[in-house]
């Protein structure tokens, strides 16, 4: 969903108390108008698109992916700065259900360097937010009995809200991961043939 409407409202909420403060200073003060247009910058400046931050290509290598979800983080604000910058892990990190909720266990954010007392544990087990019909459709496949497993493949930035490429998935035996890294590569020779077939053709 658009922010612009969001923005316009901001903007004007404080164009309002900056008439309104110059008008009778009493009415808003200065510490008041200065949090106003950080409000407003933050909505307006609001990141667009996809950053990833962390993949987990070895999951795609042990694990045949049958569904992914896009999960939200329930981060504190020292988490969120480390990710921006850069610092996280999901190598070791796997997730499971809690008390009817799926929780991320062992993602790895480090420490904000900027942080104090406040700063956060970093493999602290986290939630994922997800709409209820997901979840009741995952703890259903994964009460099946099929050896079913969640699998967190990437972490990334979408519209500035941090995200989960969540993945159902089963793992695979020896046998299996043959079979897929053959099926790899024989598309991979496949490709390169019919690049080289295109260019030879190209004038």
């Amino acid at each position: 969903m658009s922010t612009a409407p969001r923005a316009d409202h901001v903007l004007l909420a404080i164009e309002r108390k900056v008439r309104a403060a110059y008008a009778d200073p009493r009415i808003c003060s200065r510490v008041e108008i200065v949090g106003a247009i950080v409000a407003g910058v933050e909505v307006v400046a609001r990141e667009t698109g996809t950053k990833v931050i962390a993949s987990n290509k070895k999951a795609r290598h042990d694990y045949a992916i049958l569904k992914t979800y896009e999960a939200g983080l329930v981060l504190a604000g020292t988490e969120v700065k480390s990710l921006r910058a850069g610092y996280a892990s999901i190598v070791d990190a796997f997730a499971q259900e809690h008390e009817g909720e799926i929780m991320l266990y062992n993602l790895h954010i480090a420490e904000y360097g900027f942080g104090s007392w406040t700063n956060h544990a970093p493999r602290r087990t986290r939630k994922l937010l997800l709409h209820r019909i997901e979840i009741a459709r995952i703890l259903e496949k994964l009460r099946d009995g099929n050896g079913l497993t969640l699998v967190p493949l990437s972490l990334y930035f979408h519209d500035g809200w941090a995200k989960v490429e969540l993945a159902l998935a089963r793992g695979m035996r020896v046998y299996d991961k043959r079979q897929a890294l053959a099926k790899r590569d024989a598309e991979r020779e496949i490709a390169r043939a019919m690049g080289r077939h295109l260019k030879g053709r190209t004038p």
